[in-house]
């Protein structure tokens, strides 16, 4: 799936978050979004994906070309799975029993039982146990099997490895090499470890005052 931005712009309040960005992400590519805490990486990513409106501009997604009827933005989500550090989980459910809940409203791999896919993000001896007892890093975990495990066309990664140690940067790479081929992904992160593997890069605060350039 294509997306296109056309000189989109958000604020809160009289704050400008960024102005003026015309881009077109491209159907199975890969991109990082970059910039200091709080620039606005996530919530430039939530305008992607049709989370969050835009103050100003548009974001329209298309598959094929950019030529062909765009899809709504009521059912946009379903194209998108997002891991970010602050997604909620339910903490009274078990690992299981949040992947069966998450399938019933976007479809999981049919490659993988959902046992297999808590094994391949290690989580295969706690699977049972109730997520409210789980580090932070295991829910981390849990929420990358949850996006990477999806059948979407776009990965959004929003500081996908945060609460990891390095066994957990090493999984997060052995995923996007064995599972995420052919999709566009979308990683907002200051960290190379993370988006080193993106071969465009978009600094987000060259988007914060006018004038701007386009891409």
């Amino acid at each position: 799936m294509n997306i296109q931005l056309a000189s989109a712009s958000k604020r809160f309040n009289k704050e400008w978050v960024f102005r003026n960005l015309s881009y077109k992400f491209l159907s199975g590519e890969t991109y990082a979004i970059t910039g200091n805490n709080g620039s606005g990486k996530s919530t430039l990513l939530q305008c992607i994906c049709g989370a969050t409106a835009l103050s100003n501009g548009t974001c329209t997604w298309s598959d094929g070309s950019f030529s062909e009827e765009t899809k709504t933005s009521e059912k946009i989500f379903q194209q998108f799975s997002i891991a970010a550090p602050y997604l909620e989980v339910i903490e009274e459910m078990t690992a299981l029993e949040f992947l069966k809940f998450h399938s019933s409203f976007k479809p999981l791999s049919k490659q993988f039982s959902l046992e297999e896919m808590l094994t391949e993000v290690q989580l295969q001896n706690a699977m049972q146990k109730q997520i409210r007892y789980y580090s932070s890093g295991m829910k981390q975990r849990i929420k990358l099997a949850m996006a990477i495990f999806s059948e979407v066309p776009v990965l959004l990664l929003d500081e996908p490895c945060s609460n990891f140690d390095q066994a957990g940067f090493d999984l997060y790479k052995s995923l996007i090499e064995k599972y995420a081929n052919g999709r566009t992904i979308i990683v907002s992160s200051n960290d190379t470890n993370e988006y080193g593997f993106c071969k465009t890069i978009i600094d987000i605060r060259d988007y914060k005052k006018l004038p701007q350039k386009n891409t």
